[in-house]
């Protein structure tokens, strides 16, 4: 048997998938992250079928959103984390998988997949049959905050407090770590999808002025930040005029951006005092000695370190470097040390 997996595994891509829900990334055993695209997906309305034919998945689904005619539709099928539409997020997976590795009948990867902390057992179980059906050969799972420690390098194998925030796009991690395992951990459904809609909200009631949601995004990736800028900048945005129903622009400053974030970003900041406030005494004094970690496409808004910084009294804040990347580079070193890892992942389902 053991002879058999070993040859499995040369022949295999085995693999690490941070499923997310903005971006899907794929980590292939011996090669690194080869994927990252958007986890989009082109369906028919008709019948709910995907359009795979024209490759409307990923990247080419994005383009698609709030662009399309009336009889298909760009969907994300992953929400706040988890999958909210079992048949798309296979299909999706099964393209993704598809692009990275070359099928056969005998040799298929087996697969890591970082989820968020604070999902149900159903919640995992939908995204291990997602994989075996997508052609994996064995699932594990590891929660996000986990592979994204140890996608930045945190020493989470010694027994010192190691603080990891990791926002996403459909959910904030936050988690201290030490000696492998989580000692405590949040996990909320508030990330980046709800700033996006937080500026626009904002921009409807300030300016009866309707954007969509990759026009929020941009806004967001311009000039969003969560402290004070030293130089305030302004974007010109197009979008619909409310009231009159016409195009129109209209040019936004970043401090009302950062007025709109605040919402979102008060929640993050309650979610991470939560945590500290639940750490044990020797952990939070390793904390406040070496700081908190951030990762996830969050971590790159602009300032949200220094007002993380601020809101816990003083303690340092460290911004991983590549943090879109970490959870996935977590995975990827799972999947490259398997036989090491696998007492601290869940599952190793395999097909039946």
């Amino acid at each position: 048997m053991v002879f058999l997996e070993s040859v499995f595994g040369f022949f295999s891509h085995d693999m690490g998938i941070d499923l997310g829900t903005c971006n899907t990334l794929v980590y292939v055993r011996g090669e690194g992250i080869v994927l990252c695209e958007p986890s989009v997906v082109a369906v028919s309305q008709k019948d709910r079928r995907v359009l795979l034919k024209g490759q409307a998945v990923g990247e080419r689904a994005k383009r698609m959103v709030g662009r399309t005619p009336g009889n298909f539709s760009a969907i994300r099928p992953i929400k706040d984390g988890v999958i909210a539409d079992f048949e798309i997020t296979e299909a999706m997976l099964k393209y993704f998988v598809g692009k990275v590795h070359n099928f056969s009948n005998w040799a298929k990867p087996r697969v890591v997949i970082a989820v968020p902390s604070g999902i149900t057992e159903v919640e995992k179980r939908a995204v291990k049959e997602s994989a075996i059906n997508a052609k994996a050969r064995k699932v594990w799972i590891i929660s996000e905050p986990m592979a994204a420690a140890v996608g930045i390098g945190l020493p989470i194998d010694e027994p010192i407090g190691n603080m990891l925030v990791d926002i996403g796009g459909g959910t904030t991690e936050v988690a201290v770590i030490s000696m492998m395992g989580m000692v405590h951990s949040k996990s909320i459904r508030t990330a980046g999808d709800e700033m996006d809609e937080a500026i626009m909200n904002y921009l409807r009631r300030q300016y009866n002025f309707i954007v969509g949601e990759t026009t929020a995004e941009r806004i967001k990736i311009a000039i969003g930040s969560a402290y004070p800028l030293e130089q305030e900048t302004t974007i010109e945005v197009m979008g619909r005029d409310q009231v009159k129903g016409l195009p129109r622009s209209i040019t936004v400053r970043s401090e009302e951006i950062r007025e709109a974030l605040k919402e979102p970003l008060d929640q993050i900041i309650g979610a991470v005092v939560e945590t500290l406030e639940n750490t044990p005494p020797e952990l939070a004094g390793d904390i406040y000695t070496n700081g908190i970690s951030m990762a996830g496409g969050g971590a790159l808004l602009r300032g949200i370190d220094k007002l993380i910084q601020k809101e816990t009294r003083g303690i340092p804040v460290h911004i991983a470097d590549d943090p879109l990347k970490a959870v996935a580079r977590g995975t990827g070193l799972f999947i490259e040390g398997i036989e090491d890892f696998e007492e601290f992942l869940e599952g190793g389902d395999e097909e039946s």
